[in-house]
């Protein structure tokens, strides 16, 4: 079995339990660290004809993450895909279990055991904090309705000021999100980078939870560490 990767968090769940059926990965994929295999450029626009050079029996792409004229293209050239999409923790477990015995592996691998039990009775907040969650700036975005993402903080005592919002991804101005008077501002490292210095300063008198945008957006190994990684970063924006 051959695999290219334009998902990061897919890259790393088949890199630690298969290795050697990952041949392909995308720049972006930077997990496990150290990982020896073609790149085939970013998740957005791939190179496909290295991807295609690779000779992969199998690509791996993810609604969010990809563009679907590059997954059109790849089954049009005869290249087998598999698209993901989990909106929950449940979902992603399942759907890494799946894919991951599909690809040959014997049985559940160990990080996705503990990744089930933490998930299991995850740490939560004392009390349940409205928030708004964005993941870009210049324009803001943030999160809105039916998100991964969103499910995670929800598990962990957030409420999401956008959770019912038509859209998945709202594009508020920032008068707009100040007006919606959240309890906490979620600032993710990725895809926009937020810091101590960037991010913050847009919310003033609000706390500021900055995050790991691995642990709150990927789905691989990262979700075992995930539920007490983020419930730290959070019960520390006070």
């Amino acid at each position: 079995m051959r695999v290219v990767s334009l998902v990061p968090s897919l890259t790393e769940a088949v890199a630690v339990t298969l290795p050697g059926v990952l041949v392909g990965a995308t720049d972006w994929c930077t997990h496990p660290a150290g990982l020896d295999v073609a790149r085939v450029g970013g998740s957005k626009y791939p190179d496909l004809d290295r991807v295609r050079a690779l000779r992969p029996d199998l690509v791996l792409l993810n609604v969010e993450e990809n563009r679907r004229e590059d997954a059109d293209a790849l089954a049009a050239a005869g290249v087998p895909v598999r698209v993901t999409y989990p909106r929950t923790v449940p979902a992603a477990l399942d759907e890494l279990a799946g894919l991951l015995a599909d690809l040959g592996a014997p049985g559940e691998p160990a990080w996705l055991a503990a990744a089930r039990r933490a998930w299991a009775a995850p740490p939560t907040l004392p009390e349940v904090r409205t928030a708004v969650v964005p993941v870009w700036r210049r324009p803001w975005v943030v999160l809105g309705a039916d998100t991964f993402a969103g499910d995670v903080l929800s598990r962990l005592g957030v409420a999401n000021r956008y959770a019912d919002h038509a859209e998945r991804y709202p594009r508020p101005s920032l008068d707009e999100l100040r007006r919606r008077r959240p309890e906490l501002v979620v600032l993710p490292d990725e895809p926009y980078r937020f810091t101590a210095d960037d991010g913050p300063e847009a919310f003033p008198g609000v706390p500021c939870a900055l995050v790991s945008g691995r642990h709150l957006t990927w789905y691989g190994p990262s979700l075992a560490e995930a539920p007490a990684v983020l419930a730290a970063a959070l019960a520390r924006a006070r």
